[in-house]
């Protein structure tokens, strides 16, 4: 990393901090007690909340007045091209249906980009009271101790993290999956935020992960957090993750998932 670069990316990694801490404090302390669904996406069930919309309000309006050139790619809609070759891949709140029944089990999620290569992330996750962040060839980090992850068990004692996607189609081939996987694994979890689970993956409270349908938003910060902890994370063999799908765990363990999925056609619906 040259001076220059690294110069760019402790600025980026501060702004993404300062970002990430503030929406979600705002989550934390702002969050209506006859919260409700504010609009639908793919389906009945895809929900946005008035509080994933003030939150990416307040995460591209903080980025905007310190870094205007730069790009933005938001879930809930922010969206430009820029001029600086930096651009922001923002989920203002992973894990919406929990927050909005009151489940602990939610983050905030930011990645800066330089040129579509992920420099740093930052995955805040208030429940937890905890902020994991990662700086691209330096290390994965949480609430500012170095992760680095072990191996992982044998296939048949690792506990595996997975999603399902809000289309009825989808969900039913990702129930199948499921089927022919848990026979093969100690356990399967369903915890429903993406970026929270490739985390524990980095964390080791999860020793693989494996989604087909997630968004640049829902994976890019987890992404590198999990690979700087060591780890290692792809979707199908050969390609990087992508929706198609999306696998984290450490080596070893990474092979035998991702080809697992890719035998059971994971990746398609």
């Amino acid at each position: 990393m040259t001076e220059s670069t690294a110069e760019l990316t402790a600025e980026l990694l501060d702004l993404a901090l300062e970002a990430a801490r503030r929406a979600g404090a705002l989550l934390r302390d702002g969050r209506p007690a006859d919260l409700g669904v504010a609009a639908t996406k793919s389906s009945s069930v895809d929900v946005v909340t008035e509080m994933d919309l003030a939150a990416e309000k307040l995460i591209t309006e903080l980025i905007m007045s310190r870094r205007p050139e730069d790009g933005l790619l938001g879930e809930e809609g922010a969206s430009s091209t820029g001029r600086s070759g930096v651009r922001w891949v923002i989920d203002p709140l992973d894990g919406t249906v929990n927050y909005l029944y009151g489940l602990p089990t939610w983050c905030v999620s930011i990645a800066a980009e330089l040129d579509g290569e992920t420099l740093v992330g930052v995955v805040e996750v208030p429940p937890r009271a905890e902020t994991l962040h990662a700086v691209r060839g330096v290390g994965a980090f949480l609430n500012g101790r170095q992760l680095r992850r072990g191996p992982a068990p044998e296939m048949a004692q690792a506990l595996i993290g997975t999603g399902f996607g809000y289309l009825r189609e989808r969900r039913v081939r990702q129930a199948a999956v499921a089927r022919e996987l848990i026979p093969r694994f100690r356990d399967i979890r369903r915890a429903g935020s993406g970026a929270i689970d490739l985390c524990d993956v980095a964390i080791g409270r999860l020793d693989g992960f494996y989604e087909r349908g997630l968004h640049p938003w829902d994976h890019a910060a987890g992404v590198l957090v999990v690979t700087e902890a060591g780890a290692l994370a792809g979707g199908r063999p050969g390609a990087p993750a992508s929706d198609e799908l999306t696998v984290a765990a450490p080596a070893g363990l990474f092979e035998l998932l991702q080809q697992a999925l890719e035998e059971l056609g994971a990746w398609h619906d």
